[in-house]
């Protein structure tokens, strides 16, 4: 897989920006990937080293629209835990 398939696009939330100052970051990324691959992702295009990911799967909300009621579709979030001393500067000042 190509490394732009891995990783969706970075999640920008409070609890996420929080997390970062303890060098966690989160990405949104494909359903099919594993933890290996994304850990080799985070570090080809980063060039930081991994020490932990963490995975989760974020089921899709239902919504209503006048009386159809549909769900939007599910997603996997990656929480990656850097070395030490380690920083992703896409991160920085958000």
């Amino acid at each position: 897989m190509n490394l732009y398939d891995v990783l969706r696009q970075p999640l920008i939330t409070e609890t996420s920006t929080e997390n970062m100052a303890v060098g966690k970051y989160t990405f949104k990324v494909a359903d099919n990937v594993t933890k290996p691959m994304i850990a080799a992702a985070v570090e080809k295009a980063f060039k930081v080293t991994v020490t932990k990911v963490n995975v989760s799967t974020v089921q899709g909300k239902t919504k209503r629209m006048g009386k159809n009621m549909y769900t939007q579709p599910s997603w996997k979030k990656a929480v990656v835990t850097l070395k030490a001393g380690d920083k992703i500067e896409l991160f920085e000042g958000v």
